[in-house]
């Protein structure tokens, strides 16, 4: 299940994007939500990867 984490932030970006023409606003008015995707994303990985290194042994 770890290797298709990646398609995470793929899903959650283009989402985004759906509901910002949904809602008539262009992407540079909604550069902050893909930001923020990322950087959540990029946190989530991060942990996973914490915890895969501590329980590795």
């Amino acid at each position: 299940m770890i290797k298709l984490f990646f398609l995470m932030p793929i899903l959650m970006c283009a989402l985004w994007y759906w509901y910002l023409k949904q809602s008539g606003w262009t992407i540079r008015q909604g550069k902050k939500g893909f930001a923020y995707i990322i950087a959540f994303n990029g946190c989530i990985a991060l942990a996973l990867w914490g915890i895969m290194l501590l329980t590795q042994r």
